[in-house]
């Protein structure tokens, strides 16, 4: 019997002995074509050599060197890398171990942010309904997911929740797409002033909503009203790009189609590709001087921040993102996914939306296309769809509760950026079996 800790204590897990590009393979030999990448983390597939040769030439020189007295040459690095890469504005790098952590320190930020600038009232968060940030009580607090918070909302702190821009769901008819954007937008203007402008630190999305909505892009103009509201009452406008960022979406940063500006912004997954567990936190020049001319102190730490060698690891990714052009790949190779699942699932009874950007798309179950009824919760077809993919030798991403935390179901699909043309054949002849089992 294992002594391991899992996830499921009702599955039974193949042992993971090797990864070969864009598959990984268990102890029987069995190959599985990893259509998730994960969780939207391995960006460059498995075992690539320059990322494994970066990790050895670091662990050669130094493995460890705790941040409470060095700095490190990977960690400088790679922070201008990433800032020279960032969207304007962006001026400071602070490196965790992974999403969630990442998350974490955002919203403590923001919070010393308020307090060194002479505004300790401010400390409410706004985030978005079907929402996800993290699985640390801060981070969790402010995700939207009603399933995810359910038994800990007794130790969350009180976080306000808006309306998503899920326009498959909530576009009402004859509405616009710029009136729609605005609409929901909106609610975060009503509920600022519900709250008291005095009151609120930060607004916190995803660019692209990924694993409670399945790769759910926002309508265009909903960010730039964002900004604009952002702006009028000092808010800070946090920008989670743990799951869609480092050129998951076709932009490095997922927040530049939308040609928005973040005060703070937070990476992870796609940004160690999976060698090595990091995440960073990326701020603005304005919030880091007023740290600096205050306290000088940033009042929170983990034992891992910028570990020379998870830096070392994420900056061969970065460098490989970049020399080997590979988020213009990510364009090309995204719309012949999408284009694939269009043909194959575009009029299928039980698929009611396709939708995403780059190599991040997902599939909406629906009972009934014209009605977008969901499947009832109990039938639990994102399970089966999970497991009938596994079973035919897909890995994806599926999830429930995509409407409300309860009912709806989806899949998130998310490959290696080096994704073939004959590997995105195998992923929709896959994806095609497991909706034979899994959507009858």
């Amino acid at each position: 019997m294992s002594q391991v800790f899992p996830r499921s204590m009702k599955a039974s897990y193949p042992l993971a002995v090797g990864g070969e590009g864009c598959y990984i393979i268990d102890s029987d030999g069995k190959r599985y074509l990893d259509g998730s990448g994960g969780a939207a983390v391995s960006c460059l597939g498995h075992s690539h050599p320059a990322v494994i040769e970066a990790i050895k030439s670091q662990l050669d020189r130094l493995a460890f060197a705790h941040t409470g007295f060095f700095t490190s040459e990977p960690a400088e690095a790679l922070a201008s890398l990433l800032v020279a890469q960032a969207p304007p504005g962006i001026g400071h790098v602070y490196f965790v171990s992974g999403g969630s952590e990442a998350v974490e320190a955002a919203l403590k930020l923001a919070r010393q942010y308020f307090v060194e600038t002479g505004q300790p009232a401010r400390r409410n968060v706004i985030a978005r309904r079907q929402s996800y940030h993290g699985n640390t009580l801060g981070a969790l607090a402010a995700g939207g997911n009603a399933w995810r918070r359910q038994i800990y909302d007794p130790i969350l702190v009180e976080t306000s929740h808006i309306a998503p821009c899920y326009a498959y769901r909530d576009m009402r008819d004859g509405e616009s797409e710029a009136g729609f954007a605005r609409r929901v937008a909106d609610e975060l203007e009503t509920e600022i002033l519900r709250l008291g402008p005095e009151n609120v630190m930060a607004f916190v999305a995803e660019p692209v909503v990924g694993a409670t909505l399945g790769a759910v892009p926002a309508a265009a103009g909903y960010f730039a009203r964002i900004r604009e509201i952002c702006d009028r009452y000092g808010v800070l406008l946090i920008l989670d790009e743990v799951m869609c960022g480092m050129g998951r979406t076709g932009h490095m940063f997922a927040c530049e189609a939308d040609a928005v500006r973040p005060d703070i912004l937070t990476i992870a997954k796609g940004l160690g590709a999976g060698y090595q567990p990091i995440g960073a936190m990326l701020c603005s020049a304005d919030i880091y001087q007023a740290i600096e001319q205050g306290s000088g102190f940033f009042q929170h730490g983990h034992t891992y921040l910028g570990h020379p060698a998870a830096c070392a690891a994420a900056q061969a990714v970065v460098t490989t993102l970049l020399d080997e052009q590979l988020i213009g790949r990510v364009k090309d190779q995204g719309h012949k996914v999408k284009m694939a699942l269009r043909d194959r699932f575009g009029e299928h009874p039980r698929i009611g939306d396709i939708r995403g950007r780059g190599l991040f798309l997902g599939m909406e179950f629906v009972a009934e296309r014209a009605s977008k009824a969901p499947f009832a919760p109990e039938e639990a077809r994102h399970k089966r769809f999970k497991a009938a993919a596994f079973e035919a030798g897909l890995i994806c991403y599926p999830m429930g509760g995509t409407i409300d935390g309860r009912q709806g179901d989806h899949v998130l699909i998310a490959p290696p950026f080096i994704i073939s043309d004959d590997q995105i054949g195998e992923l929709t002849d896959k994806l095609a079996q497991a909706a034979a089992v899994a959507l009858a």
